[in-house]
C-alpha cells in the first residue's frame, strides 16, 4: 500500500508541487486584500473620470475641438492615467509587461464602455433620469473592469 503525502505549501497556500489548493476565486475576491484594491481602484477611477471631464471641457471650450474628437482624446488620456496609477498603486507588482498590460487595460476599458452604454440606455428606457442612469451604469461597469483587470490583466486575485 502506497500512501501519498500532500506536497508542502508555500506562504501563499499553493502546493509546491504546482497544483493550486488555495481558496477558490469567490473566496479570494471577498478578501480584505482585494477589498483594499477595490477602494484604491475607486479613488483612482474618480480621479481619472474627473481628469477626463476637465480635459474634455478644456479641449472643447478653450481649443474649440470637435466634441467627439475631444471625447476620444480625453478618454484615452484618462485611461492612460488610470493605467499608470493601477500599475503603481492598485495592483503592484504586476508580472505582465507595461505595453501588454496597457493593451489588456484598453480592452477591459472597452468592455466597460460597452457595459456603461448598454446599462445607461437600458436605465433610461426604464424612465430613469440620464444623470442617475449614468452614475448607476458606471458603478456596474467600474466593478466589471476592476474584476477583469484584477483577474486577467494584473493577475492580482
Amino acid at each position: 500500500m502506497v500512501v501519498e503525502t500532500p506536497a508542502p505549501k508555500d506562504q501563499a497556500g499553493a502546493s509546491a508541487g504546482g497544483g493550486d489548493d488555495g481558496p477558490g476565486l469567490g473566496r479570494r475576491l471577498l478578501s480584505f486584500r482585494v477589498g483594499a484594491m477595490f477602494v484604491r481602484n475607486t479613488i483612482v477611477s474618480c480621479v481619472a473620470f474627473a481628469f477626463d471631464l476637465v480635459l474634455l471641457w478644456a479641449l472643447v471650450e478653450a481649443l474649440a475641438a470637435h466634441k467627439l474628437v475631444a471625447a476620444t482624446f480625453a478618454f484615452l488620456a484618462a485611461i492612460t492615467l488610470h493605467y499608470a496609477l493601477a500599475r503603481s498603486w492598485i495592483f503592484p507588482p504586476s508580472e505582465r509587461g507595461v505595453t501588454a498590460g496597457y493593451v489588456y487595460f484598453l480592452i477591459n476599458s472597452t468592455v466597460g464602455l460597452v457595459v456603461t452604454i448598454a446599462l445607461f440606455a437600458g436605465f433610461m428606457a426604464l424612465g430613469l433620469h440620464y444623470i442617475p442612469a449614468r452614475i448607476v451604469a458606471s458603478v456596474f461597469a467600474g466593478l466589471t473592469v476592476f474584476l477583469l483587470n484584477a483577474i486577467l490583466n494584473f493577475r492580482a486575485v
